[in-house]
This record gives structure tokens, C-alpha cells and sequence, in this order.
């Protein structure tokens, strides 16, 4: 092939990968500009986290004036206070969300305010959709979900801290103690011991009763001997 030719298809493809570039940096460029929140600590369920929002000016001849947000499942607007943003912002409650409002900020200018939360939801992350509206009327709706040209703000979440659980203290158990302490066995218990005996093993109460028959009937030899010795 002729170099000459060789050149002019270098310089073809050249032109055609230069106007692709720009065609997709045309098209990517309005989608560019958007809201972005970052959190600290961007923790789910985490208390007292400070969020912050980024509006990137878009409008070439106004400046951002407001920021409508709508809040993510588990978040109300009561859990939302203000900290600081442009010169002469507020904030303003609504059912599903607030709005920070203000003077216009210069034109070209991004808009950034701050806002604290009582607790961030639990998930891995937290979608808040934002309406942007300029001093000259425009609005631009940041509440896309899921790959959309208009993207809405998303915080991602790190999973919650976990609590480690107590161990147990092992506890020692005491010996049980013996049957005979415990129910007074009568074969163990210390009255059944001195009612035996070790010769024979007879109850108390029956040597009890040999002797008084053995006294009673050495008393009655003794009447006996007693009256024949009265006798003439």
C-alpha cells in the first residue's frame, strides 16, 4: 500500500475518533452537573451524623436560590437541623422532607450547605432526591434511581458497628450436699447411729425394755425371798 494512502486512512480514523470523543463528552456533559452528599459518619444507623450537599452551578446566567430534598425511608424532618451554607440560607421543614433557600449564590458558583441528623437509616445506602431551582426560573430534578440521566444524591452507608456481646463468667458449683444431711436418711442420720448398737444392732428402746423386765424380775425374787423368810 502507498504511503500516501496509508496516511490519508491514518488521518480518516483520526477525525472519526476525535468527533466520538466529543460527540460522548457533548451528550456526558449535561449529566456532569449534579448534587452530591457526602456523610460523617456515613455509617448505617450512626447518630448524629453531619451530612453536606454539593449543587454544581449549571446555568451559565443564574445562580442556585434553592435545594427541595425529600428524605429516604427511616429519616423524618424532624431528625434535621441546619448548620451552615450560603450567606442567607434557612431551612424549612416539609411532610417528606425540607427545603434550604436563600439569595441566590454567584452565578457559576456551587452551592453547598450542611445539615445534621439525628440517625442515618440502616441499608447500605441512603437516597436523597433533590430539586434545584435557579434565579431565573430553571429547575433541574436530581431524583433518578438506578443508572438515570439525573442521577439523585446517594449517601453510601458502611455496615453498623457491631457490638460485642458479653462473655459469661463461668460460676463454681458447690458440691451437693449428702442425702443423710439433706433428707435425714434414718440408715445414715446420727440419731439412727445411737439408737444401734454394735453388738446386736437393737434399738435403744428395746434394751430399754430387757432391763426394765430383768429389774422387775429380780423385785419379785426379792418379795418372794422376803415372805418365806417372815414364815415361822
Amino acid at each position: 500500500m502507498a504511503p500516501s494512502v496509508m496516511s490519508r486512512r491514518v488521518q480518516c480514523l483520526t477525525v472519526v475518533g476525535a468527533a466520538a470523543v466529543i460527540g460522548v463528552l457533548a451528550v456526558a456533559a449535561p449529566v456532569s452537573a449534579h448534587v452530591e452528599v457526602t456523610g460523617a459518619p456515613a455509617q448505617a444507623g450512626a447518630a448524629n451524623a453531619v451530612l453536606t450537599f454539593t449543587a454544581e452551578a449549571e446555568s451559565p446566567s443564574a445562580g442556585i436560590v434553592s435545594m427541595r430534598v425529600v428524605l429516604p425511608t427511616g429519616m423524618v424532618p424532624a431528625d434535621v437541623a441546619y448548620l451552615d451554607g450560603p450567606a442567607g440560607w434557612r431551612l424549612t421543614s416539609a411532610a417528606d422532607g425540607y427545603t434550604v433557600a436563600g439569595p441566590a449564590v454567584p452565578v457559576g458558583q456551587d452551592a453547598r450547605y450542611r445539615v445534621r441528623v439525628r440517625q442515618l437509616p440502616q441499608g447500605k445506602t441512603a437516597v436523597f432526591k433533590t430539586i434545584e431551582t435557579y434565579s431565573n426560573g430553571k429547575v433541574s430534578r436530581w431524583i433518578g434511581e438506578g443508572g438515570a440521566d439525573n442521577p439523585a444524591p446517594v449517601l453510601t452507608l458502611a455496615p453498623a458497628a457491631v457490638v460485642p456481646t458479653p462473655t459469661a463468667t463461668p460460676t463454681t458449683t458447690s458440691p451437693s450436699p449428702s442425702v443423710s444431711a439433706t433428707t435425714g436418711d434414718p440408715s445414715t442420720s446420727p440419731a439412727a447411729a445411737a439408737d444401734s448398737d454394735e453388738d446386736g444392732g437393737l434399738p435403744a428402746l428395746a434394751w430399754v425394755g430387757i432391763g426394765v423386765a430383768i429389774l422387775a424380775a429380780l423385785l419379785g425374787g426379792v418379795f418372794v425371798l422376803s415372805r418365806r423368810a417372815k414364815r415361822p
